[in-house]
């Protein structure tokens, strides 16, 4: 046997570790990215006093899937007021993490739009300047604090563009669960099925290794023992801190595999009908779980270890568990017929990330 593994963010995980963000920064200064809330929640107002001087500027306009339509101005604003500063912070979920990826990545003309053409080539790119990023998530399952990867859309025009360089790997992950007690139930829903999706996407994927299938096992099982809970218990520290550390696990794992088939449906479903990421990729969880077993006996075992030896019975077991979570795992119910889910799986089947799934080789 043969594998690589490669993941070079450092990480710092645990209970009150965004103190630790002065001594990733080392004296540098940097630019914090942040959601709009983080203000009225206090979290600006910590960064404020943990960096001091350090804390070059804020741009805390982003929205949800960062689009286009308002990244190009704030792109651009960007380079031309903080060009000289070495470092972005990310605060946030998945659209802060993946706003900052995009700001990070300079042109030579200083216009987006180059960005944009670049990645609408589909090929790896050097880019003409780029600053260090640290990531730290206010959400448990995007997984982007460890990941190269940011997507950007583009909703006029009904396309998304997958930011994947070299450059755009996180420097350091600061995981906090301490940041994540104020989480309202339906972010924790939308972002740990994220996390969950992340895991059983790297088991069912023609990229898997051994160390992928450790953290993906792991992170699978952690999240479906832990979300129901911590709907019961939202501001119980210990649930978000288990919960923390599985979507960090599941980052791990997806980090070398990228995800699988129900990524590739869910893009159609957020930009066609608006369905949040998280249940996007997540509703169609059981429906790719039947179509993965029985293609692969070592993918069957790593699966049946998931779902505590019981493979036959994970299907129903899983849509159980969407169901007590409150989450539908048929296309009808999100208003898509039976015709047109068909072409759907088929068309994602097709996809750059629908490949990645074992199911795609026969």
């Amino acid at each position: 046997m043969s594998f690589r593994y490669q993941n070079p963010v450092s990480i710092r995980y645990g209970a009150g570790s965004i103190a630790e963000l002065p001594a990733v920064l080392a004296g540098r200064r940097a630019v914090l990215v942040t959601f709009p809330e983080a203000e009225d929640l206090g979290l600006v107002a910590r960064i404020r006093g943990l960096l001091g001087t350090a804390l070059a500027g804020i741009e805390d306009r982003i929205e949800p899937n960062p689009d286009v339509s308002y990244l190009a101005a704030m792109h651009e604003r960007f380079w031309s007021e903080h060009a000289d500063c070495e470092t972005v912070v990310a605060v946030g979920g998945g659209s802060a993490i993946d706003t900052a990826k995009a700001l990070m990545v300079g042109t030579a003309s200083g216009r987006f739009d180059e960005l944009v053409a670049l990645l609408a080539t589909g090929s790896m790119f050097k880019p003409h300047r780029v600053k260090s990023l640290i990531a730290v998530p206010t959400t448990s399952g995007t997984g982007s604090e460890v990941t190269p990867w940011a997507t950007i859309w583009n909703r006029a025009d009904g396309k998304k563009y997958s930011l994947h360089l070299p450059q755009t790997w996180p420097e350091t992950a600061i995981v906090d669960p301490e940041l994540m007690l104020t989480l309202p139930d339906s972010i924790t829903v939308q972002s740990g099925l994220d996390a969950l999706s992340h895991a059983l996407e790297s088991i069912w994927n023609v990229n898997a290794n051994p160390i992928s299938d450790i953290f993906a096992v792991a992170a699978a099982r952690e999240v479906i023992a832990t979300l129901p809970a911590l709907l019961d218990k939202p501001m119980d520290a210990p649930l978000r801190a288990q919960m923390a550390l599985a979507a960090l696990k599941a980052g791990l794992a997806f980090s070398n595999t990228k995800t699988a088939l129900a990524h590739s449906i869910s893009y159609e479903m957020t930009l066609r009908f608006g369905l949040p990421h998280g249940i996007a990729c997540s509703f169609t969880l059981p429906m790719v779980l039947e179509r993965a077993i029985g293609i692969d006996a070592g993918r069957d075992a790593l699966l049946a270890t998931v779902f505590d030896g019981d493979l036959a019975a994970a299907p129903r077991r899983l849509t159980a568990f969407l169901e007590s979570v409150g989450v539908e795992s048929d296309f009808g119910a999100y208003g898509v017929s039976e015709e047109d889910s068909r072409r759907m799986v088929a068309q994602a089947m097709e996809g750059v990330r629908g490949r990645n799934f074992i199911g795609a080789r026969r």
